[in-house]
């Protein structure tokens, strides 16, 4: 990896409390339940007030919108981080320079294709490769990796780009279902522009060296695949719909994908003693005693940093409890998902930007980034620090302010908590 950007959007896209409430009251199919269902659901997001709301929600239109929001959502999303990263790279690499081009939007797959808008606006080669990605969800960036790693091995001295991102705009939900209306909660504009090569000539500038990418896939189960999708709710509306088996499915894509990524990257002493400890624990099943939290391993002997998918608080939290984390583990992805809300494929570059920006990456370590998407799938990599990293990047103007920003009551509650009056039940909000 030679260089990564994230998108910050400006001032005026901020979905602070007011915003959020003005965009709440003006959907008329919500009663007052529906409203007490949304503030209890923001209060507990984990969501600050500094996230980034596409264009057309911002202006009233969220219930009409159109392809040209979807494109100028895109637009400023992608070319924004691309333009960074060019500029950051400029006098070694042009865009003329890159082999293959990865774009990954899950829920936006127009014609000409997103990677045809890429290579028109910064002039690439003909010759260029480009892989052009939908319907891969959250963690459709580290299938893009993985599918530059596999490009790498038959193709050599190339540069890639992968750009990973999600439209938010056109698919904001505006019906009354609470499994659908959870996204609007969780889901913020962002994204992501990641610059990878195989050139030995560039090994004294990379960040990173990718040490292994491992992928599960729990789709052929029914209710795994059913969990999170696309769809439309009883009365028309389209949505995406999140079930309370998403849980399950993620532990147990987690599960399948950590059984063979783990024995790749911990030393042979830990797992020895992880197969003694586990046989012992057999042997004494019969006593019944209770589970023990996490899963055995003692991930820090061979892992430094785990860099989790902002998905929600419950999603950080969970995987942080069975991996037995620290806080000061989980404090990366629950500050990238307070500032920025859950950016979908390109979250976890804001995780990664927070690490460095704290001057926690050093050389030598090893970051475990793991990501969960729609399918259900678990897509997981393991990356390792070339060199002492420091840049402030898209945290430049905030970082200073967390974790303690995170920790003030938020704002919702303050001003709204009269909604949750039990003496209310019978007032219908119009």
């Amino acid at each position: 990896m030679l260089h990564y950007e994230c998108y910050k959007g400006m001032e005026e896209r901020k979905l602070d409390t007011e915003t959020c409430a003005k965009v709440v009251q003006r959907n008329k199919n919500l009663g007052l339940e529906e409203y007490r269902f949304l503030l209890r659901t923001m209060a507990s997001s984990g969501i600050g007030e500094e996230t980034y709301g596409p264009r057309n929600v911002l202006e009233g239109r969220e219930d009409s919108p159109t392809l040209l929001d979807a494109h100028s959502e895109m637009d400023e999303i992608m070319f924004d981080t691309l333009d960074k990263l060019f500029h950051k790279t400029k006098g070694s690499i042009s865009p003329s320079d890159i082999d293959i081009l990865v774009v990954n939007v899950s829920l936006f797959a127009p014609s000409p294709s997103l990677t045809s808008r890429v290579i028109n606006r910064y002039k690439m080669r003909e010759d260029i490769k480009s892989y052009n990605l939908s319907g891969l969800g959250c963690s459709a960036s580290v299938i893009s990796i993985d599918i530059v790693q596999r490009i790498f091995e038959t193709r050599e001295n190339a540069l890639a780009l992968v750009v990973s991102t999600e439209t938010m705009g056109p698919h904001w939900y505006c019906g009354k279902d609470r499994s659908m209306m959870l996204s609007n909660c969780l889901f913020r504009a962002g994204g992501s522009s990641v610059l990878l090569t195989n050139a030995a000539r560039f090994k004294n500038q990379a960040l990173m060296k990718l040490v292994t990418v491992v992928r599960a896939h729990v789709g052929s189960d029914d209710e795994a695949y059913s969990c999170c999708i696309q769809m439309e709710d009883r009365d028309g509306h389209p949505g995406f719909l999140l079930t309370k088996y998403l849980k399950k499915a993620a532990a147990r894509a987690l599960t399948k994908n950590l059984q063979v990524l783990l024995p790749r990257v911990l030393p042979i002493k830990e797992l020895i003693r992880y197969a003694i400890v586990r046989a012992l624990k057999r042997r004494t099943a019969a006593k019944r005693e209770p589970a023990s939290s996490g899963i055995g391993l003692n991930l820090k002997t061979g892992l430094q940093h785990f860099c989790i998918h902002p998905g929600g608080r419950a999603i950080i939290e969970g995987v942080g409890k069975s991996l037995g984390l620290t806080e000061f583990d989980i404090e990366p992805a629950r500050m990238a998902l307070h500032r920025f809300g859950n950016t979908s494929s390109g979250g976890l570059w804001y995780v990664l930007g927070y690490m460095e920006a704290k001057n926690r990456l050093k050389k030598g370590e090893k970051i475990l980034m793991m990501s969960m998407g729609a399918g259900f799938e678990s897509n997981n990599c393991v990356w390792e620090v070339l060199k002492d990293l420091d840049d402030k990047n898209v945290w430049e103007d905030s970082v200073d302010r967390y974790p303690e920003l995170s920790r003030i009551p938020n704002p919702f509650v303050e001003k709204y908590d009269w909604i949750n009056d039990d003496t209310m039940s019978f007032v219908r909000v119009d």
